[in-house]
């Protein structure tokens, strides 16, 4: 990582530190790599995400028994999002699952890591055949953000993976080292995340910023989120709420077996109990996460995250279900918000 940290130095990176990790914040070129990942391409830094491995034979079904994605049906080669949740449907993270020959990889988010480990290891009962292994130090993430990732892939002579379904994999060799390569950038927008060991992390950077992918901090991916609907640890996912609340319908599979939580998601889509979803909302000024969302005076909701970004004001509510949802013109503290759609954020089955 040291070879890493290096690069990014001479790029001029400012750093953040966080649980012991050094977070490159922004590159000094917000604006310009915000842009590319809307009509380029943008790089980002995402190894300070959590890695877990886990294997043996057991591995599949006790991810199925344990999330709320079919594992099941997954062959090596393919992956999906999954949520896990407590045994009353709350959210513990949002997470990409990969899954290899001998084992599924799973990239969990930046403050998550350790919970996760210490929740899953939990339901390893005697004689489940299941190893959870924690990753992070020996490998890194990259993602690729926007329209021209496809291209960039193509010109390092890893297209393989260009126009395979989402959470698609495949290992391939960039800069003389091997490299999983996925389809999906950890956004709703076009692109594709990379896990390589971390030995190899300098000349895989290299490689994709000569390429032309222009590095983005995480200052541009808190905007970036933001804007795309992609709901956060500590903001939007906590105990407090569930994943049809989240608005992750899509990571649902509501006709595999029972799994943790199963029962209360399943109560929730058939009596049509979700109480309040997430939106994203357009706003006239700024406004403090925590803020509640009022409609003429009466409270109907929460702001969990707030930035400025490219497009003006915008930020991430939870609103009550009877409220209304995309159009509706609501009050955040001082300023006046109407609520959007999302491309992350699905509000239905699908």
């Amino acid at each position: 990582m040291d070879k890493l940290h290096f690069l990014h130095e001479q790029a001029g990176v400012v750093f953040e530190s966080s649980m012991d990790i050094e977070i490159p914040v922004s590159f000094g070129n917000d604006a310009e790599a915000i842009a590319a990942a809307f009509n380029g391409v943008a790089l980002v830094d995402r190894s300070h995400w959590g890695r877990l491995r886990v294997s043996d034979t057991d591995r599949l079904i006790f991810l199925h028994n344990q999330s709320t994605n079919n594992f099941q049906k997954l062959q090596p080669g393919q992956g999906c999002d999954t949520v896990f949740v407590t045994s009353t449907a709350r959210v513990i993270d949002l997470v990409s699952a990969y899954v290899t020959e001998d084992a599924v990889i799973l990239l969990v988010s930046p403050n998550r890591r350790q919970k996760l480990l210490e929740w899953l290891d939990r339901f390893i009962f005697f004689g489940d055949r299941v190893q959870i292994t924690d990753v992070t130090s020996l490998t890194a993430t990259f993602s690729l953000v926007g329209p021209a990732s496809h291209q960039l892939l193509r010109q390092l002579q890893v297209g393989e993976i260009v126009n395979a379904a989402y959470g698609s994999h495949y290992l391939g060799v960039i800069a003389g080292g091997e490299v999983r390569i996925a389809v999906g950038s950890g956004l709703a927008t076009e692109g594709y995340t990379l896990i390589t060991n971390l030995d190899h992390a300098a000349n895989l950077w290299g490689a994709l910023s000569e390429a032309g992918a222009v590095p983005i901090g995480e200052h541009g991916w808190e905007q970036l989120r933001i804007i795309q609907g992609r709901p956060k640890p500590d903001h939007e996912l906590t105990e407090d709420y569930n994943p049809l609340e989240a608005s992750l319908w899509q990571t649902i599979s509501f006709d595999k077996g029972c799994y943790i939580g199963q029962e209360t998601i399943a109560r929730l889509n058939t009596y049509q109990g979700v109480k309040q979803q997430l939106w994203g909302v357009r706003l006239s000024g700024p406004a403090q996460p925590g803020t509640p969302v009022t409609l003429e005076g009466s409270k109907v909701g929460k702001l969990t995250s707030y930035a400025e970004t490219s497009e003006g004001p915008r930020g991430l509510v939870y609103i009550r279900t009877k409220a209304g949802g995309a159009g509706l013109t609501v009050e955040v503290g001082q300023s006046q918000g109407e609520l959007v759609n999302l491309p992350f954020l699905t509000h239905t089955a699908s």
